[in-house]
C-alpha cells in the first residue's frame, strides 16, 4: 500500500477511536452509575487520547 493509503486508514482508526470515546462518554454520564461509571469514563478518556495521538501522527508525518 501507498504511504497515502495507511495515513487514511490511520485516520479512520482515529475516527472510530473518537466515536467510540463520546458513546462511552454519552453512558458514563448519563445511563450508568457507580462503578461501571467510572470504568467507561476511564475507557473514554484513553480513547479519546489515542484518538489525538493517532490524528496527530497522520497532521505531522
Amino acid at each position: 500500500m501507498s504511504p497515502g493509503m495507511i495515513k487514511m486508514w490511520i485516520s479512520i482508526a482515529g475516527m472510530g477511536l473518537m466515536f467510540l470515546a463520546i458513546i462511552t462518554i454519552y453512558f458514563s454520564r448519563y445511563k450508568l452509575k457507580g462503578i461501571f461509571r467510572l470504568i467507561t469514563a476511564i475507557l473514554a478518556y484513553v480513547f479519546m487520547i489515542c484518538a489525538g495521538l493517532t490524528l496527530l501522527v497522520v497532521f505531522l508525518t
